[in-house]
């Protein structure tokens, strides 16, 4: 009988939690409140095939609809406004009454829609997207093949003969409205694949189309540069003509200060020997063709004692060394020296021990290299200041440096220094095989009071590969600096590849490693110089690096 009992106070105990169980549920259980709907977010990137675009996006649950706009000024204006009961939108004549323009950037958001209109969500913008070139014969331009007035247009010899060219506005996007009449092409042109378009204005976005008799094979955009320089001009030394290698010594000392000498693409030149006493400009005219104008050296130019300089500018050019073990573009050991700005723009340096190595108490205040290409520079580096401070007066030093839009490798040494500098600025650049083992990016070495930058160092939208082996020992890390302990050092949307490191002296707050991949998957073949992004999921494919290597949208 006891035992009946027992069983039966457990099942009445049992039942009696389950009721409370069961009652706290109730109470426990919420109702939440309907809020609005998730942004739309893409399944995959925004694509285009041909002049469609895919618009590929997640589906919501509870959305009934999706609104897509499309823009092509940022919505300042839309193009297009689409109401689709799917998230797979296929962006077309079909669909939208019309075709839409061949090689233009989009804009897309789009808008999920609840069967509340209170609950649709907020806008979200899906990016950008580029449609595809018209299927085309002509060639995509290069940068040589425009100037400020003319452009050289190409293209494949296939189909019918290309009889003639047509130009219109930037914004003619439809090509309806020719801005000049027809420019025939010859029989000896067509056969070429290629003819020169003239009579265009300077700084002005056009679009230049090929035919045959009345039948459109492609067309490309130009942009014309800036006005060239005028060889009329008193200011300028025009030396097209003269094929002697010794030009450009010869102008630069019949040269009055200011002077800008115009020399031809394709030619070669000596780099002057006379020591530099005034400010002058050494710029090749526009033309067609890759080749640039050369400058030689097998030893430096240097700067004459005393020398107050407001520039000395060098655009577009080759400057080219024997030997990057004993070469430099300049070598002075000097005092009383002042140079406004050094600047090279546009320009390939190469096979040098150094680029510029200063001594005594040569000064410059503004040293820039812009656009350019830089490649096997010895120990010497980008920049060499080399005379130990002094207690009476500042010696050699340079006061601000900036590389900018450029590409560097093959680079022993960055920047070293026995004296401060005001700032330095490193914005859109590409390093690889960038300073071998031992060596540093910046070497700050005058000691206390003579190793900082006093403004700061920034590192802006930037991509670093690994160190240089040049020894061929499997070690592609480097050393990052030395002194700079009160430097502020700013640096944004910077990247380096898994594969570089620092072996010591770190720079403070450098991105390591922040793209998973080595060098060599991120970019087609540094070894051969071609930067070019070989892996497209790079987060930076659009906005880091020097811009002529970057994805184009």
């Amino acid at each position: 009988m006891k035992n009946i009992q027992l069983k039966f106070n457990s099942l009445l105990f049992l039942a009696i939690v389950g009721v409370f169980s069961f009652t706290a549920c109730q109470e426990d259980e919420e109702v939440f409140e309907q809020t609005r709907l998730f942004r739309p977010v893409l399944n995959e990137e925004l694509f285009s095939e041909a002049n469609e675009i895919i618009v590929n996006m997640g589906n919501l649950k509870q959305a009934v609809s999706y609104t897509v706009e499309v823009s092509r000024d940022t919505f300042n204006t839309v193009d297009y406004l689409i109401e689709s009961d799917t998230s797979y939108v296929r962006i077309n004549r079909e669909l939208v009454g019309e075709d839409l323009f061949w090689n233009q950037l989009y804009q897309v958001r789009a808008t999920a829609r609840a069967t509340d209109a209170t609950y649709d969500s907020k806008a979200s913008d899906l990016g950008n997207v580029r449609t595809q070139r018209f299927p085309s014969i002509i060639n995509e331009p290069a940068v040589y093949d425009v100037t400020d007035v003319a452009a050289r247009v190409s293209w494949v010899l296939a189909g019918a003969q290309v009889t003639g060219t047509k130009v219109f506005a930037g914004d003619d996007l439809r090509l309806t409205t020719p801005l000049m009449e027809e420019q025939p092409v010859s029989a000896e042109q067509a056969l070429a694949g290629e003819v020169i378009v003239t009579g265009l204005e300077p700084e002005t976005d056009y679009q230049i189309a090929i035919y045959s008799d009345e039948v459109l094979r492609g067309w490309v955009p130009y942009t014309t540069r800036v006005a060239d320089i005028d060889p009329t001009d008193p200011n300028v030394i025009d030396i097209r003509e003269n094929e002697s290698s010794s030009a450009v010594a010869d102008a630069v000392a019949a040269a009055h200060p200011g002077a800008t000498i115009l020399v031809k693409r394709g030619m070669t030149y000596d780099l002057p020997e006379e020591d530099l006493d005034k400010s002058i400009t050494i710029q090749a005219a526009y033309g067609f063709g890759e080749q640039k104008a050369r400058l030689v050296t097998t030893g430096n130019w240097n700067i004459a004692e005393g020398s107050q300089i407001d520039f000395i500018r060098f655009v577009d050019l080759e400057i080219r060394g024997e030997d990057y073990s004993g070469d430099y573009v300049f070598n002075p050991n000097t005092d009383g020296v002042n140079v406004g700005e050094l600047l090279f723009d546009n320009c390939v340096l190469t096979t040098f021990r150094g680029i510029i190595r200063i001594r005594g108490t040569v000064a410059i205040d503004q040293y820039t290299v812009r656009n350019t290409q830089v490649d096997s520079i010895g120990g010497y580096g980008l920049l060499t200041t080399d005379t130990n401070p002094s207690d009476d007066e500042m010696t050699a030093h340079v006061n601000h440096i900036t590389f900018e839009n450029s590409t560097f490798s093959r680079i022993q040494n960055g920047v070293t220094s026995r004296n401060n500098s005001q700032s330095i600025t490193i914005e859109s650049c590409t390093f690889a095989n960038f300073i071998t083992s031992g060596n540093r990016i910046f070497r700050y070495r005058g000691g206390d009071g003579n190793n900082n930058v006093a403004q700061g160092i920034k590192i802006r939208n930037s991509i670093f590969g690994h160190g240089w082996d040049e020894a061929m020992s499997d070690d592609l890390s480097i050393r990052g600096m030395e002194g700079l302990a009160e430097t502020v050092f700013d640096i944004v949307n910077v990247y380096s590849t898994s594969d570089f490191s620092f072996n010591s002296d770190p720079i403070p707050g450098f991105p390591l490693g922040n793209y998973a991949g080595g060098q060599a998957t991120l970019w087609v073949n540094p070894d051969a110089y071609n930067f070019n992004f070989q892996d497209n999921g790079f987060a930076g494919k659009y906005d880091s690096g020097d811009p002529r290597w970057r994805a184009k949208l």
